[in-house]
């Protein structure tokens, strides 16, 4: 099953390492926390989805040849509702896999028996490359700060509490502002089986978000496409 690591520091970026390899995830684990980040693991591509519905994460290291979705599956996937970096891990380094990787959407793909050391520094790059000053700017929304992280809209002198349902929606798109997405890719991402419950989750958080609900400024309908965060 997923382990979250807790309590953490709020300004350290949180890794999930995803391997069936039970040893060489509680290795990775305690590596990568021991040098100053969060550390989640899941065994499997549908136990790293099952976390990502309620966690957000900096990075992902993904091992390439696990049961049911591969590495190169899994991310080529993720691709298509998030921008999250990932970190490919493979027993075979030969140029046609590394191409493989780096096409199904990966950022950096790292060879098995690899130094630990190097490990850190690929994903001190990567960070480094994908986390500008832009990206440590909080997402508002008029009066709304949004806290990703507790599951909150936060305001001066008020705190909403978003279900976790609201917060799986809301978490896709704020990755993601602008980009317009269907009903079917939000409710495959974020496990709420039927379009509708899209819709629901749509109109419960503009009631908590938008000035005027039936004028939405932020979360908008895309004529012919589904829905899109339009933060300030």
């Amino acid at each position: 099953m997923a382990q979250a690591e807790a309590p953490w520091r709020d300004d350290a970026p949180h890794i999930l390492v995803v391997d069936d390899d039970t040893r060489l995830r509680r290795l990775l684990k305690r590596y990568l926390t021991d040098n100053g980040y969060i550390a989640s693991t899941a065994q499997d591509a549908a136990d790293a989805r099952a976390l990502m519905r309620g966690l957000v994460f900096d990075l992902l290291v993904v091992d390439v040849m696990m049961p049911g979705d591969s590495g190169l599956v899994f991310t080529a996937r993720l691709r298509e509702t998030s921008d999250v970096p990932v970190l490919l891990l493979t027993a075979r380094g030969e140029a046609e896999d590394r191409i493989a990787g780096l096409e199904s959407g990966a950022d950096d793909y790292l060879p098995k028996p690899f130094e630990p050391r190097e490990l850190l520094l690929r994903i001190g790059t990567i960070l480094r490359r994908t986390q500008g000053a832009a990206s440590k700017q909080p997402l508002t929304l008029g009066r709304w700060t949004v806290d990703l992280a507790r599951g909150e809209l936060v305001a001066r002198d008020e705190r909403i509490r978003l279900t976790s349902g609201e917060l799986a929606l809301l978490r896709i798109l704020a990755n993601n502002p602008r980009k317009g997405f269907s009903r079917t890719a939000l409710a495959e991402a974020t496990g709420a089986g039927q379009e509708r419950s899209i819709d629901v989750q749509i109109t419960r958080l503009r009631r908590k978000i938008e000035q005027d609900a039936r004028t939405p400024r932020y979360l908008q309908t895309v004529r012919g496409v589904g829905y899109a965060l339009v933060p300030d």
